[in-house]
């Protein structure tokens, strides 16, 4: 590796009204009536980010995404300011996309016209579902209309790329109720929709007292059912997860899935560097900053910065980081990409791509390293074939 790939922004916002039982993010409940510290936080937030600004290395920033929690519980004028501190620190592409996570509960949806006004173009709504019994389950606290409602006034704001995330696979769904949270989300037209199956992940209330999920047999009809009915609304599945209109798919997350470099600020917050390694060629190194809120304020004053720890990964790791996310992607990536992001020349690859063909995990296509049908469904079989030593 010898250039440096584009740069992306990741800004983590750790405050959510109540923790979700499935929820394995790093973001604390603080209640309804909590009164944030929105000033602190921007200070941090900047002052995290002047700590980095040496590995932007002049580059511009193509995408930001502020995730969280729940980012929309900060104001406008956070925005506004913060917007305003990256632009004075890092050069903005003029065509940057900057998505905001939002809530659909009435909680923050007045916010929505102050959002568009800072200068986020690009809204994304955690929507899960739009069935109130299935949303109780999930422990999330707002109504299906509150998400329908939440589009409306989205939309009068003046949001014209709009993501909805939907989950399926949930506690007792059957097909058919999974396909009526599809109807529901493509009636309110959104340019994009993050479609993905619920999994209980270590460390969450799910995973230590588990709901009863769907049968496997019902997943797979959930899966395909809903992945033609998407195809027939016009929505192009381009990741594992994620389907768009045309022009629409999402920039921040192909950039990682692309294997680019990205910046993380706030509590919790991880990047992914291109470094010197002190000999002329450039490491990857993967970094994460304090992931307690209250810690993380106070490291503004602390010597130690913000970073709580570091990986620069091992040449040896190179090959599966890559494909774990380049084969994400439906269209995959150029097999040209494969020496220059992992070091590794194509011919020590031939052998492991023959297979993976045979098998029919990947696409017979010798110019693109490109997961088929099968692949997509059976990725860490095909990642631990591809990336084995």
């Amino acid at each position: 590796m010898t250039a440096l790939p584009p740069l992306s922004l990741y800004v983590h916002v750790p405050w959510c009204v109540r923790k979700c039982p499935y929820c394995d993010f790093n973001s604390h409940g603080v209640g309804r009536d909590a009164e944030l510290p929105e000033a602190d936080y921007l200070v941090a937030l900047l002052a995290d980010l002047d700590a980095d600004l040496e590995l932007a290395a002049g580059r511009e920033l193509i995408s930001l995404f502020i995730g969280g929690g729940t980012p929309s519980l900060m104001s406008a004028a956070f925005y506004r300011e913060l917007l305003a501190g990256l632009a004075e620190r890092l050069p903005l592409a003029a065509d940057i996309e900057i998505t905001l996570e939002a809530n659909p509960g009435t909680l923050e949806r007045g916010r929505f016209a102050g959002y568009r006004e800072a200068g986020i173009n690009r809204l994304s709504l955690g929507v899960q579902s739009f069935q109130d019994a299935q949303l109780n389950s999930l422990g999330r606290i707002h109504t299906g209309r509150d998400a329908e409602a939440a589009v409306a006034e989205a939309r009068v704001a003046g949001f014209d790329n709009l993501n909805l995330d939907l989950m399926h696979g949930l506690p007792n769904q059957t097909p058919e109720l999974a396909l009526d949270d599809l109807e529901r989300a493509l009636a309110l037209a959104p340019e994009h929709l993050s479609w993905y199956q619920l999994t209980l992940e270590p460390n969450t209330e799910f995973h230590s007292r588990p709901p009863r999920l769907p049968e496997e047999e019902v997943l797979w009809d959930i899966q395909d059912l809903g992945h033609v009915r998407l195809e027939a609304a016009g929505y192009s599945r381009y990741e594992i997860s994620a389907y768009s209109r045309p022009g629409h798919r999402s920039r921040h997350n192909l950039h990682y899935w692309r294997f680019g470099d990205y910046l993380g600020i706030g509590a919790g917050a991880h990047g992914k560097l291109s470094v010197a390694d002190g000999q002329g060629r450039l490491a990857i190194e993967r970094r994460w900053k304090a992931r307690q809120p209250a810690a993380y304020l106070r490291r503004c004053h602390d010597p130690r910065g913000f970073v709580a720890g570091r990986h620069r990964i091992a040449e040896a790791e190179l090959p599966l980081e890559f494909a774990m996310n380049a084969l994400r992607l439906v269209e995959g990536v150029p097999l040209a990409s494969w020496p220059a992001m992992t070091g590794r020349p194509l011919a020590a690859l031939e052998s492991r791509l023959a297979e993976a063909r045979e098998k029919g995990l990947l696409v017979e296509d010798a110019a693109r390293l490109q997961a088929s049908p099968r692949g997509l469904l059976f990725l860490n079989e095909l990642l631990a074939l591809i990336s084995q030593d």
